[in-house]
């Protein structure tokens, strides 16, 4: 949810909306190429959707895909010989049954920078730092704060709707925030909702400065009106910036309405 386009002057490229039907993908590569989709498109629409999901295993792309799993797995290893995915071992919650646990694979650091995710870093980073220098923390949390005002109050204005419910708000401001390109979905789970944000434009920036995550993470309380819990960030390594709003209704207070939690450590 970082506001790319006011660090750098230009608009991050837009993402398609989090859960597109794999037959909306597979028509449009015909319809541009005439035809069957190539090999290019189909690793496109793979990339695509890792891009989306976060950690997604085989057997999950092959059927969103429609492909078969000889042909998924054929473009997973040679987009890890290409050095554009990791595989690791599925996180299992509970016991574990007999036998391996499923690969889950994700997008490599150098395949999120070709899908444009990280443009202008070393001019932001540069100005955060003279910023730093020149004005103390104070002064990056000012800028971080300023940064997201813009996309708050656009996030605001297409939530006018949502009603007064958190999860509610959430589910609307994760449309919002896909409209605007970061690829988000908002869930339900058993302690209250999710909120998570697939695509983040300046995650090299804020790994250096987390004032802008907690920016952003101050704004999603205000718009979803309660207290919430940052878990994870791509900033810091993780596939997916993850954001847990918890059952118990209350607005959020005026002066420290966040918490952050990393689940990583």
């Amino acid at each position: 949810m970082k506001n790319a386009a006011a660090l750098s002057g230009h608009q991050p490229a837009a993402v398609p909306a989090v859960g597109a039907s794999a037959s909306a993908l597979v028509g449009a590569s015909s319809s541009v190429l005439g035809g069957p989709p190539t090999e290019s498109s189909t690793r496109d629409r793979v990339t695509q959707l890792l891009l989306e999901r976060g950690a997604t295993t085989a057997a999950q792309l092959g059927l969103a895909l429609g492909l078969s799993p000889a042909a998924i797995r054929r473009h997973l290893d040679a987009m890890l010989a290409d050095g554009d995915v990791l595989a690791r071992e599925q996180a299992v919650q509970g016991s574990r049954g007999r036998g391996r646990p499923a690969k889950v694979f994700v997008l490599t650091e150098a395949a999120r920078v070709r899908c444009g995710t990280h443009h202008y870093d070393n001019m932001a980073t540069a100005a955060l730092r003279w910023i730093a220098r020149n004005g103390g923390p104070d002064a990056v949390e000012t800028f971080a704060a300023e940064q997201v005002s813009a996309l708050e109050s656009r996030c605001r204005a297409a939530m006018e709707d949502a009603g007064d419910d958190p999860l509610a708000r959430a589910e609307a401001l994760a449309g919002a925030l896909t409209a605007e390109g970061y690829a988000a979905n908002a869930t339900t789970i058993a302690s209250g909702g999710q909120l998570c944000q697939h695509h983040c434009p300046v995650a090299h920036v804020a790994a250096e400065f987390p004032q802008l995550c907690e920016a952003e993470t101050a704004v999603i309380s205000r718009l979803v009106g309660t207290h919430v819990q940052r878990l994870a960030t791509i900033a810091h390594g993780d596939g997916v910036c993850t954001t847990h709003i918890p059952t118990q209704p209350g607005r959020a207070p005026s002066g420290n309405p966040v918490t952050t939690v990393r689940t990583d450590r």
